[in-house]
């Protein structure tokens, strides 16, 4: 583990400008902030309430009122702000600020005196901390200093970092290993990565031990959830609580001893957010082994194709290795999120480009399919396989929504796309004492600091569609030495490099592409990838994948939907000896590359009614057609597979 972590170069320092992530990007700005402002203030007809400004409302004793929505509604207008911090970060918008300073405003007049801080709580007037195994009260307070700390950051506004501050200060009161102190630590993990990033921006190292308290106490025996009134007396404030194992939130056995990724998966990846932050700070290669080992076991054996995970939709969880079912998965799109956070913190202590594969991944797959291009229609649980007349039919599909909805009693997800989209900047370049390094090939401008100077360095791609990536790199002064790292995407088998047209020898480390050199004004960087459509197949340990193929490029999954090719799509049969053609429509979702396939399906004009018969169904040949799995349900209710029968 390098003591000098990679750092993440300031938002206010990268400029996007790629027409594929802009699209999305530009909708924060323009539609899914506002949009997402006016539902937690609740005055969009039609969609769920939120009741979240509300609740603060009568927190603070502007309204009268009982508490209404879940044990974590605060946490809805805390991400809204996150995002909103991010995107201030990047662009001033006066009218933005504003509410948000309105909704800061009224979370620091709902602030208690000692410094605690939770509508529930404080309105229902019931125990704190008194049920930290689904009460959600950390949990809360993580979102709330994760949103206070990117605010600040953005725009340098203290009132709220203060409120946090204030909060923090009472929780390191209350929690910790010392005698009188509760020993507990949180049902949903988040604070203790939030806890961390109050301690990188204050340097107040209390808040650090807390997090390390929460993060190390947890599992030890007896399990301090055990002793809770809610556990003894079996009453739950969500009964299906009442059915959950201590794997369910990780607390099961001693961290240390855990190897392998179980329970609900958010809650999970958050923890093991944590767990990198911790080894870092601490320099614990122990925990870096310990993070390494479990994340091992996500992508090699828990892992959709689509970078989603969480398999079972009842308890949101992991299962066991090899359970990867397609139509009845949860794969929570905050659960992608946090696996785009748990991998970006250990390429960054690590500087492995296997982690930025999986960022690359998840974010062009189940964090886009989760949301609509119109900004306001949202998935919460993203299936790779849909047969709508069944999922809406059939009780224990009922999770699975066969169209994006506009808002969510529980809108975990909304606002965690919306920050995460903000916030990609931090995902594309990461930078150490003089080396850039290149993770993601979004087109792009970014100018950051170097112990040799500063260096501005511009990229433009049509990456995936093609795998030319080209790199304008302009020092602070000409004969600046210092080092440019490109990763090498796992899945293109070779790649070419040449500065100012020049090729050039390719000097590879743990998947980086490292170029040192003096550079000068103008000095040109084009790397070329492979990336043209493949066939992926899956382990036929994962049974419900035995004889299907999945066609990808780069890191894009294709599926194939009804309203392309008809019904039954799991009759479809597709030919993988025949190369995929790619084609361009320019009339589908403002012009998107599609992959033309050739195979046979079943010919149902020649299916009888009978439910059983001796005869083989007749096969016809066919075309197919197959878009980007992340734009899937844009135009109407239909089927959808991601896994495809191969002939």
């Amino acid at each position: 583990m390098d003591a000098n972590k990679l750092t993440t170069v300031e938002l206010k320092n990268i400029t996007m400008n790629d027409p594929f992530w802009n699209r999305y990007i530009d909708l924060v700005d323009q539609v899914i902030l506002p949009f997402q402002w006016e539902l937690i203030n609740d005055h969009v007809e039609g969609a769920e309430k939120s009741y979240c400004i509300r609740n603060f409302r009568i927190a603070c004793g502007d309204e009268k009122g009982e508490h209404k929505g879940m044990v974590f509604q605060d946490t809805d207008v805390a991400k809204w702000l996150e995002a909103t911090a991010y995107s201030l970060a990047k662009k001033k918008n006066p009218k933005l600020e504003a509410a948000a300073d309105s909704a800061i405003d009224l979370i620091a007049r709902a602030q208690c005196e000692d410094g605690y801080l939770n509508t529930y709580y404080t309105i229902t007037g019931k125990p704190r901390w008194s049920d930290l195994f689904e009460g959600h009260e950390l949990y809360t307070a993580g979102h709330m200093i994760e949103a206070a700390v990117a605010y600040y950051e953005a725009t340098g506004k203290k009132k709220f970092l203060d409120v946090v501050c204030r909060f923090a200060d009472y929780m390191c009161q209350v929690f910790g290993k010392e005698e009188g102190k509760i020993h507990g630590y949180p049902g949903h993990p988040e604070v203790e990565l939030a806890l961390v990033k109050l301690y990188r921006v204050t340097k107040v190292t209390k808040y650090l031990e807390l997090a390390d308290f929460f993060v190390r106490t947890r599992g030890e025996r007896p399990c301090y959830f055990l002793g809770e009134d809610c556990i003894k007396n079996q009453d739950f404030i969500f009964p299906e609580f009442k059915d959950f194992d201590l794997d369910y939130n990780q607390s099961h056995m001693p961290l240390k001893e855990q190897k392998t990724a179980e329970g609900h998966a958010v809650r999970a990846v958050y923890l093991y957010s944590a767990m990198a932050d911790l080894a870092y700070e601490y320099q614990d290669k122990e925990l870096l082994r310990q993070c390494e080992t479990i994340w091992n076991n996500i992508v090699e054996k828990r892992m959709y194709v689509t970078g989603s995970i969480g398999s079972a939709s009842y308890g949101e969880r992991f299962t066991t290795d090899y359970d990867l079912p397609n139509n009845s998965n949860y794969s929570e799109s905050c659960a992608t999120v946090g696996l785009a956070m748990f991998s970006n913190r250990m390429f960054r202590l690590t500087k492995d480009g296997k982690y930025t594969d999986i960022v690359e991944k998840a974010l062009y797959n189940t964090l886009l399919a989760g949301i609509a291009l119109d900004g306001k229609h949202f998935f919460y649980v993203n299936p790779l396989e849909v047969v709508p007349e069944i999922a809406e039919k059939n009780p224990t599909l009922r999770h699975v929504k066969t169209a994006r909805q506009l808002w969510f009693g529980v809108a975990c997800c909304p606002p965690n796309i919306a920050r995460t989209l903000a916030s990609l900047g931090n995902y594309l370049y990461a930078a150490d004492q003089n080396t850039v390094y290149v993770n993601l090939f979004i087109s792009s401008r970014i100018e950051t600091d170097l112990s040799s100077g500063r260096v501005r360095l511009d990229l433009s791609s049509d990456y995936p569609v093609k795998g030319d990536v080209t790199f304008e790199v302009t020092p602070e002064e000409d004969g600046r030495e210092f080092t440019v790292a490109i990763r090498k995407p796992s899945y293109s088998p070779g790649a070419e490099l040449s500065i100012n047209g020049v090729k050039e020898a390719i000097c590879m480390e743990k998947g980086y592409i490292y170029l040192t050199r003096k550079w000068k004004a103008g000095d040109k960087v084009t790397a070329v990838f492979d990336v043209p459509f493949r066939f992926v197949r899956c382990n036929p340990r994962v049974r419900d994948n035995i004889g299907k193929i999945c066609l990808m490029k780069g890191p894009m999954v294709y599926c194939l939907e009804e309203a392309d090719n008809g019904k039954y799509l799991a009759a479809d049969v597709i030919d993988s000896s025949v190369q995929p053609k790619e084609v361009f429509d320019e009339s589908l979702l403002g012009g998107t590359l599609c992959a033309e396939l050739e195979g046979m399906r079943i010919d149902y004009s020649r299916v009888s009614e009978s439910l059983y018969e001796n005869e083989s169904p007749s096969y016809i040949n066919d075309t197919f057609k197959a878009i980007p799995y992340c734009c899937w349900n844009n135009r109407g209710k239909g089927e959808m597979l991601v896994w495809m029968r191969e002939k």
